[in-house]
């Protein structure tokens, strides 16, 4: 896993030094290698279409903008952090009493893997009756992640949908790698008593 997050690290400092460069085609190399991780985590916060539409593009907007003062590794971790800020500013507008910054519980550390919500619904690849069965399941994580507290739920589709290690989770919510694993131990713990079998099935049997 890390070599991965080692080799994108490296693949988005050519992409950008390319595009800073002239070369537009990069730019739009970049974008797509981030749509769908960060469409899905938006649609996971955003009030509904909408907003999650503007925040996508203002998210990308502020980066452009911002690309120049860039010196961080992680450019996946700084672009999820320029959604989660508008997702936190439109909040406080909207609905003062909610936050993405709610507190959760610390303590241990603990790391979950198995497939992406992405995997878990349905797909034009998928014959109808499994389509059926894969969007039926998504419809339950989604609601027993609703049931988790916000800086959990946040830790749980980051790594578990956006496919972020844990040391740009932690970046993206502004703190130490320890909270952020932790904060996902306790998001799988609840996940699991919630989901029951649907757990194992969620997680290839390996849960």
């Amino acid at each position: 896993m890390d070599s991965e997050r080692s080799t994108r690290d490296v693949e988005d400092a050519a992409l950008l030094e390319a595009y800073a460069g002239g070369d537009v085609g990069a730019l739009g190399r970049l974008v797509e290698r981030y749509r769908r991780p960060l469409e899905g985590y938006i649609a996971q916060h955003a009030a509904g279409a909408a907003d999650a539409e503007e925040c996508y593009q203002e998210t990308w907007l502020r980066a452009l903008r911002g690309l120049g003062r860039f010196r961080r590794e992680h450019f996946g971790a700084w672009l999820f952090k320029i959604a989660r800020n508008w997702l936190v500013d439109e909040g406080r507008r909207r609905k003062p009493e909610l936050s993405l910054d709610a507190p959760a519980a610390c303590g241990g550390a603990g790391e979950g893997t198995g497939t992406t919500l992405g995997e878990a619904v349905p797909t034009g690849e998928a014959a109808p009756d499994e389509r059926s069965v894969r969007a039926d399941l998504g419809r339950r994580i989604r609601a027993a992640a609703e049931e988790l507290p916000e800086a959990q739920r946040e830790v749980f589709w980051l790594r578990m949908d956006a496919g972020l290690a844990f040391r740009e989770i932690a970046e993206v919510q502004g703190c130490s790698l320890g909270t952020a694993l932790a904060r996902m131990q306790y998001a799988l713990a609840k996940m699991r008593a919630a989901l029951a079998d649907d757990w194992r099935e969620f997680c290839g049997g390996k849960a």
